[in-house]
């Protein structure tokens, strides 16, 4: 059954993106495209609800920052929460990152949990903690990929999971002292009221696929680009990004544009945590795995760095390798004498241990780079740290629903 759902989820994303053909694709596209037109209008509803007050937004008394996009997967949202959670941490703030935890599993109980006067907390009150920022709590398959890295990577920094991003708010104010929430994903989360939104635009391929879901990969159309505070473009080359700009201004005149590249740092060995530098993939013939949204980019990375890159395993995003799986993977690679496996540092996560590792199994360590706007990323990062200075404008596109 997992595997037959696998191939349905895989063969879905070959529709999306054009790389399925023939008749039942063609087909499968225009009935998605018909959805598409009624998906937009939903989105258009859904804003125009919150922005008229018709429903409420909930206003925890605290910051709340979103991280998020107008597509789907693939901008590089975790590094770029990760530097934001680390440098607001080292200035002082007590930040905790919310997440819904995306495929994560239900816990079968709630953690034991004791407020300041020793009360073990209402179950129903309790969100998934993954850190309270010293101690990592969760194991991924419970936590999610992304709030686990997050945990892993991030000391001092909580990490709470719930699809109640309110109820997880609430928590980490409560019981795990921040003042400063980072909302992961949450440009499209409007039950919880965010003072500033922080948009991730991918170079590569800035509005998807250019459709609507779900003929595509945009949430929201281009024109909701307005509701952003800040724009961050990700993945750039060091090129010039002056036409793309141009385009995000007339969709967003105000917002600040940071440029930022997402770069491997260093290999990392998945069982024994060695450390290796980039060079050392020159020349090696390399296997590599991925569970993520567009493995190309990955793979492309791979073959940037000098690796020969002679078997490529694919497979849906965040699903859940097995053991079954990973053997047999492991015995082709061996079969066809590759030096290394290489996989995401997402995906190694839930990467199970294989019976034999005589090909060592290494993962690429992705971290962000400021390019351009360094001057308006630490602008935006000192009206975090004060938050209520004077005429702050941090909270200017607050009311602004693009619809």
């Amino acid at each position: 059954m997992k595997e037959n759902l696998a191939e349905l989820e895989r063969w879905g994303a070959d529709v999306i993106f054009g790389r399925a053909k023939g008749f039942r694709a063609g087909m499968t596209r225009m009935l998605m495209s018909v959805l598409s037109v009624v998906f937009r209008q939903l989105v258009r509803a859904r804003l125009m609800i919150f922005r008229r007050r018709w429903k409420q937004q909930a206003h925890l008394g605290t910051q709340v920052i979103s991280i998020g996009n107008i597509t789907v997967g693939g901008t590089g949202k975790t590094p770029v929460t990760e530097m934001l959670a680390r440098t607001l941490r080292d200035r002082g703030r007590s930040v905790s990152i919310l997440s819904r935890g995306y495929k994560s599993r239900r816990l079968k109980q709630a953690q034991n949990w004791k407020d300041e006067t020793g009360k073990v907390i209402d179950p129903e009150k309790m969100p998934k903690v993954v850190s309270d920022g010293n101690d990592l709590l969760l194991d991924s398959k419970f936590a999610g990929d992304e709030p686990y890295m997050l945990a892993q990577n991030l000391d001092r920094v909580s990490v709470v999971v719930d699809k109640d991003r309110i109820k997880g708010g609430r928590f980490a104010v409560r019981h795990l002292g921040a003042d400063t929430l980072v909302l992961d994903d949450g440009l499209q989360y409007l039950r919880l009221a965010h003072g500033t939104d922080i948009v991730l635009v991918d170079r590569t391929a800035p509005y998807g696929t250019g459709h609507l879901l779900p003929r595509g990969t945009l949430r929201e159309p281009p024109a909701n680009l307005l509701r952003a505070s800040y724009i961050l473009i990700t993945k750039c080359d060091g090129s010039s990004n002056a036409a793309l700009i141009e385009q995000l201004r007339r969709h967003n005149p105000y917002a600040p544009i940071i440029e930022c590249a997402h770069g491997p740092r260093y290999l990392e060995e998945l069982f024994t945590g060695n450390r290796k530098p980039l060079d050392y993939l020159q020349d090696k013939w390399v296997a590599a795995i991925s569970g993520i949204a567009v493995p190309e980019s990955f793979e492309k990375s791979l073959e940037n760095l000098g690796a020969r890159v002679e078997i490529r395993r694919h497979f849906p995003d965040h699903y859940r390798f097995n053991s079954r799986e990973i053997n047999a993977f492991m015995e082709r690679c061996i079969e066809r004498d590759m030096q290394l496996v290489v996989t995401t540092e997402k995906d190694a996560v839930r990467f199970p241990k294989p019976r034999d590792i005589t090909v060592p199994i290494w993962f690429l360590r992705i971290e962000v780079e400021i390019l351009k706007g360094h001057d308006e990323w630490e602008e935006m990062i000192d009206r975090f740290c004060h938050p209520h200075a004077p005429g702050d404008p941090v909270l200017r596109f607050r009311d602004a629903f693009a619809i």
